[in-house]
């Protein structure tokens, strides 16, 4: 059989099932929790009983330009991706000068612009590996490595300081095609990935499971078990991890958004908000005490929480909704939320009732400018790939840092 020819283009189109043969680190013994536990009853709610930022008659004013201030710019080389994280050091891809490797792991400092590079070339020996994802916090680095010909993958991790690795790096897991790409973020110290079994693999009847390493241990250990697949990737925001287990298995489908304490190794829950049967969070974090939860399509019932857009609001209800296709997972602070939608970002103020937007950069729209930040943070940071006045080709890429609540 012949081996499909790898090119840059191929890799970033390519949509990865790939499995798991098993942890490459130990883990330890005792029970995860299982999202049969300290599940709450679905949030089921008509559909007038939440605030509207945009409808007829909204107590919301627009305003320009308001809730924000652009702090600071940067342009970055082409091909360079940033992944959302929590610190001062932002995780990226960035494209190879050549086509081994294709991609290489770097940070970016959004204190002071640099851009490093912390991992020159996979581990993995086979020239069709690569460097797949890749999530830090100020203290940690993880990524994933990719085989594009067997769609295996492993996952890992070290120490990281000041943008670069401080230590050697740790296998956590090796996967094969029967499981995805480990969806991994990191918090702290703290590396949470999840595994779970390829819609179109041998394994689908599988349950999935959030696993969880510090840096340093020999062992990690298995936080959450799911009955089925997680809804979103893992989140991190101000301390908690943001996860949406299947709950209520016995009753039919439901998704539980749900907050753990990262302190603890996610052993305490923080809180959670059940959505109506059937309906799938597309996007979700918390921000303060109110949970964000976007929700791609509309669905034939479950009132208020199965529309298609983004509501801020607890389990108790008091919900505001942003009724727009939501794009990315929203951010913000203290009563100021970022939703992206497309092209634009809407801004709201739920505390002085107020809306605006920050739209993308210039010559950007072709190609997306997408959010560096999720969750809390007082910090926004985005980038976008811009093309050029003249040829209108892809030149670089701008990074922007904007102070929210000014």
């Amino acid at each position: 059989m012949r081996r499909p020819k790898l090119t840059r283009r191929g890799f970033f189109k390519a949509s990865a099932t790939a499995g798991v043969v098993g942890a490459a680190v130990g883990i330890l013994g005792g029970c995860s929790r299982n999202t049969a536990n300290d599940v709450g009853d679905p949030v089921v709610v008509d559909d007038d009983s939440a605030v509207s930022v945009t409808a007829e008659g909204s107590p919301y004013e627009y305003v320009d330009n308001y809730g924000y201030a652009l702090e600071a710019t940067w342009t970055l080389p082409l091909g360079c991706v940033l992944r959302p994280a929590e610190g001062s050091w932002i995780p990226a891809t960035i494209a190879g000068s050549s086509a081994l490797p294709m991609v290489k792991a770097g940070a970016f400092s959004c204190e002071s612009g640099a851009l490093t590079e912390v991992v020159s070339a996979p581990k993995g020996a086979a020239a069709t590996t690569v460097i797949y994802d890749v999530a830090c916090s100020d203290s940690a680095y993880a990524w994933v490595e990719l085989d594009m010909a067997t769609r295996a993958w492993q996952l890992y991790a070290a120490k990281f300081s000041g943008g670069a690795l401080d230590g050697d790096a740790q296998k956590l897991w090796d996967g094969t095609s029967d499981y995805d790409p480990a969806p991994v973020a990191v918090t702290g110290s703290k590396v949470v990935w999840q595994i779970m079994p390829s819609l179109s693999g041998k394994k689908t009847s599988e349950p999935s499971a959030c696993y969880l390493w510090n840096v340093g241990d020999k062992d990690a250990r298995k936080v959450i078990e799911s009955p089925g697949r997680f809804a979103i990737k893992p989140t991190v925001s101000n301390g908690n991890v943001i996860l949406a287990p299947r709950v209520h298995a016995d009753e039919g489908t439901f998704y539980g958004v749900t907050a753990y304490t990262a302190s603890d190794n996610m052993a305490s829950q923080v809180d959670q908000l059940v959505l109506p049967a059937s309906v799938k969070p597309f996007r979700a974090t918390r921000v303060g005490d109110k949970f964000l939860v976007s929700i791609e399509a509309s669905y034939g019932s479950g009132g208020l929480l199965s529309k298609m857009g983004t509501y801020i609001g607890t389990r108790s209800g008091d919900f505001v909704k942003v009724e727009r296709e939501p794009s990315e997972c929203p951010a913000g602070k203290d009563g100021l939320y970022l939703i992206k939608s497309r092209s634009s970002y809407m801004v709201v103020d739920t505390k002085n009732q107020k809306y605006s937007t920050l739209l993308s950069i210039d010559r950007s729209v072709d190609y997306g400018e997408f959010p560096a930040r999720y969750g809390d943070t007082d910090l926004f940071v985005t980038f976008a790939t811009v093309k050029d006045p003249d040829t209108g080709y892809p030149a670089s890429v701008t990074v922007r840092a904007f102070r929210l609540g000014v």
